[in-house]
């Protein structure tokens, strides 16, 4: 069937890029008004029934809330704004996604004025002598970098962003626009000719050729001690329902990478939680001793491998099965004997249509139950522990008891994110989100912001330290004039703990400050813990407010990080 024309009629270039986002099912746009974005700002408040324009208080904020958007949507998010500082304030988002494989475009300017190009304007980044580079600068830490310099290429630039954002292996994706391309106008016959925005979206890849299907699920109903890796590609792939459908059928174990933990329930009687550095030895364990390993959707980082120790993943004695979307990917890190290209769900059904069913359906459960009670999962002494400040162990279950079924947990980045990783037991699959890729600290708050835009019927806990908090506790005030009520609960043990824990004192160290106190001056609701008695009532009380709720806790530094790594990565 034709391809019909984008425009039936002349329009601005940002009415028309604001028709592309509309049509690629882009309904959330984050950032702050600067430079010549304000032409696109614009445009979007006449399309505000289709996609809501959310008003940052710093880029940052936008660059993680819109990284989180393409995490959990797989549509590209988006931050607006102005160029310098969508990549120096918003380049913690844009990190993220490119290392996370978050579909994600920044849209931004040039800041340039074109007449005087070449005379070092007030911050422009087109590249001449006293003026920075934004096309080279925005390259190194994206997928793809279009300059948009006129008006028909600035709208197709932005189908192409959305494109290569979504293919292959996901990441972000700039488009730089000229102010000479946004102050201009376009129309059905303007050149190069533009067109509707669906046939530029990429679909699905095909299935995996069946003969490399049949091999890897022969090799999987040979194997004796099989296990199943999850990475974060399960959640980009939404291939939660086809990954627990596998295992359930095959009888696997399943463990997660720490990006990809919430891949599977930690209550399902298959799963052992994250492996690797900080993984619970119940899931290294079963690694260990495994015959066969099947990664879905992880690029095996060396956190994720205990430093690539033989002891937990070796090809010499396993036989490895991998399945990604980019095939680069394949063999990467380790040689792989089946590698199989595709899309997370469509392959893992493939695998499960082929595997010959009933062999080991008690078996998998046996095997976990085995290593559990062996080794220990989710029970830890210190859960229970009273007095001040409060350990660790024993805030993350509390916070277990306290959230509702389908409530979501976003982690910072820090020691917190440690113990989260290790010691809190998700209950439902997509449930848990955490900066793995690049781990910037600030990330929790707007994570939280962006997942109750997606689902603001779940309740959203943003876990982070106190020096987490201070980076974005400005999202606060987004929390408050979007209606966001998110809780916020703060490690806080006056330091940097896992710099404080690996070089001591010096340069670590925080006061004192009472994190309730300030939430409640910017007219959020604010309690202050400072006994483990405190806590179960205080988050009761958290949850049950219908405003953002920061629970600020006096946290022992007694437990460290490096406690917790495995005797594999030492």
């Amino acid at each position: 069937m034709p391809t019909p024309r984008l425009l039936q009629e002349e329009v601005t270039t940002s009415d028309a890029i604001t028709l592309v986002l509309e049509q690629a099912g882009i309904d959330m746009v984050f950032g702050i008004s600067g430079g010549h974005t304000g032409h696109v700002f614009t445009a979007l408040s006449k399309r505000q029934n289709s996609i809501r324009t959310v008003l940052v208080r710093e880029e940052s904020l936008a660059g993680v809330m819109a990284e989180v958007y393409g995490r959990l949507t797989g549509r590209p998010g988006v931050i607006l704004g102005q160029g310098p500082w969508v990549l120096g304030n918003g380049l913690i988002g844009t990190i993220e996604a490119l290392l996370s494989s978050s579909p994600m475009l920044l849209l931004t300017d040039l800041s340039d004025t074109p007449e005087f190009s070449t005379h070092a304007p007030y911050q422009s980044g087109t590249g001449e002598y006293g003026n920075w580079d934004a096309r080279r600068s925005y390259g190194g830490v994206t997928k793809a970098v279009y300059p948009a310099l006129q008006p028909a290429g600035a709208v197709q630039a932005t189908q192409l962003a959305i494109k290569h954002a979504l293919a292959g292996q996901r990441g972000p994706v700039a488009v730089l626009y000229s102010i000479a391309a946004l102050a201009g106008r376009v129309g059905p016959d303007s050149v190069p000719r533009l067109y509707e925005t669906q046939p530029y979206i990429p679909g699905p890849l095909p299935p995996e050729q069946p003969d490399r299907i049949q091999a890897a699920a022969q090799a999987l109903a040979a194997a004796r001690r099989p296990v199943l890796v999850a990475g974060n590609g399960v959640r980009i792939g939404q291939a939660f329902g086809p990954l627990q459908a596998l295992a359930e059928a095959a009888g696997l174990p399943v463990v997660t990478t720490p990006s990809g933990k919430g891949a599977i329930a930690e209550t399902h009687p298959l799963a052992l939680g994250v492996f690797g550095t900080f993984g619970t030895p119940a899931a290294n364990a079963c690694v260990a001793e495994a015959d066969l390993v099947l990664i879905v959707g992880s690029k095996m980082t060396a956190s994720d491998t205990a430093r690539e120790n033989p002891a937990l993943l070796n090809p010499e004695r396993q036989v490895l099965i991998q399945i990604d979307v980019e095939p680069r990917n394949l063999s990467w890190t380790f040689p792989v004997d089946h590698p199989l290209l595709g899309e997370a769900g469509v392959v893992l059904s493939q695998l499960r249509d082929a595997c010959p069913g009933g062999s080991r359906l008690e078996e998998g459960p046996a095997r976990v139950e085995a290593h559990r009670a062996a080794h220990g999962f989710f029970d830890h002494p210190a859960s229970r522990a009273s007095g001040s400040p409060v350990m660790p162990q024993r805030i993350i279950a509390e916070l277990q008891r306290a959230l509702p079924p389908d409530g979501m947990v976003t982690c910072d980045a820090g020691e917190n994110r440690i113990f989260m990783t290790h010691f809190f037991q998700t209950r439902q699959a997509g449930s848990f989100l955490q900066a793995a890729g690049a781990g910037p600290m600030g990330f929790a708050i707007p994570a939280a912001l962006a997942v109750k835009l997606i689902h603001p019927e779940r309740a959203v806990v943003a876990v982070c330290g106190d020096g987490g908090f201070a980076m974005t506790m400005n999202g606060l005030m987004t929390a408050l004039e979007n209606d966001l009520p998110i809780v916020v609960l703060v490690f806080n043990n006056h330091a940097l703990g896992w710099s404080k824990h690996s070089r001591g004192p010096f340069a670590t160290e925080f006061h004192d400050f009472d994190h309730a106190a300030m939430a409640a001056a910017m007219g959020c609701h604010g309690i202050r813990v400072r006994d483990a008695e405190e806590l179960a009532p205080a988050l009761t009380e958290a949850f049950a407010c219908r405003k953002p709720v920061v629970v600020d806790v006096h946290t022992s530094l007694e437990v460290a990080f490096s406690d917790l790594v495995t005797p594999l990565a030492r």
